[in-house]
């Protein structure tokens, strides 16, 4: 019993970790060679990312953010496998893993909607869960134009789908608190939704930036 608790603490220290570093800082360094972190001081990120980099680099970004969120859930499998619990260690470190992206300690406890943790955590558990939490949250996002308002969707549609599909009660329960927790730290951005100060991706063509250069 004493062994199983010291690898679901190991799995905690990884998941949160790697939860807590920065997906920008990974990129920066590795990927573009440039501090990630300058763009969109004044306006939205990913609008202004996508104008640097086109849609090739926003897939770059998206992979760097995928390899970063699955291998805790890697190590948490394969941690656990030695008790016969593989599932049972990818579940806790997806919910680690989601607990620092939206409380990163690298950050001063300030992290991100965590939707794509929320879609590898659930894709890693069961297919058809994964999918269904995809296509919440991409479908939201898109229509909306809000991360926020695609992060709740794809939290509401994991809990609806971990309850009808997932059979283990512990599994079930790991699932509900990953989803339940992206939930609960995104409702704020309801308010804000409705008061119109929530700020929303643009897919346009931006040319306001080229007014800044000097000729």
């Amino acid at each position: 019993m004493i062994g199983y608790w010291i690898l679901l603490l190991i799995t905690a220290f990884f998941a949160y970790c790697f939860g807590s570093i920065s997906t920008l800082s990974i990129a920066s360094v590795f990927v573009f060679h440039r501090d990630l972190h300058r763009i969109g001081k004044k306006s939205m990120f990913l609008s202004n990312f996508r104008r640097l980099y086109g849609w090739k680099g926003a897939l770059k970004l998206l992979g760097v953010e995928l390899v970063r969120d699955l291998i805790p859930i890697l190590i948490g499998s394969l941690l656990l496998s030695f008790k016969g619990h593989a599932d049972i260690g990818r579940a806790f470190a997806g919910f680690c893993l989601v607990l620092g992206r939206l409380f990163p300690c690298f950050n001063r406890f300030r992290g991100s909607c965590a939707s794509m943790c929320l879609i590898v955590s659930m894709f890693c558990i069961n297919l058809s869960l994964g999918i269904a939490t995809a296509v919440a949250v991409l479908a939201v996002t898109w229509f909306s134009r809000y991360l926020a308002a695609g992060a709740i969707a794809g939290a509401l549609t994991s809990i609806l789908v971990t309850v009808l599909v997932v059979d283990d009660n512990l599994l079930r329960m790991l699932l509900i608190l990953t989803a339940g927790i992206v939930l609960v730290k995104n409702l704020p951005a309801i308010r804000r939704i409705a008061n119109k100060t929530e700020m929303r991706m643009s897919l346009e063509e931006d040319i306001s930036y080229k007014f800044d250069e000097t000729f």
